[in-house]
């Protein structure tokens, strides 16, 4: 198994967001960061142990890699690939 996986298949992988483009146009807008620091490509690496920060519906999530997926399955499988670590309003 690889040890990091692009940021855009994570994001869809995990259901964050509901479809590849939507997971693209969030990694590319620049508003995400991996552990602090700001990313603006779909192909940044993820790695367990990473921390995501970004803004959804005017809220601010936090969430923690614990594994990395090889497949998208389905939604109680996708919540255990990471941990909610805050989730703060903005």
């Amino acid at each position: 198994m690889a040890d990091s996986l692009r940021l855009d298949k994570f994001l869809w992988f995990a259901r964050i967001v509901k479809t590849r483009a939507l997971a693209q146009a969030l990694a590319e807008g620049g508003h995400l960061r991996i552990a602090g620091r700001p990313v603006d490509r779909a192909h940044a690496p993820v790695r367990i142990g990473d921390t995501l920060a970004f803004a959804v519906h005017g809220k601010v999530r936090v969430l923690r890699v614990q594994a990395l997926p090889t497949r998208r399955g389905p939604p109680a499988e996708a919540r255990a690939l990471y941990e909610e670590v805050g989730l703060a309003p903005e």
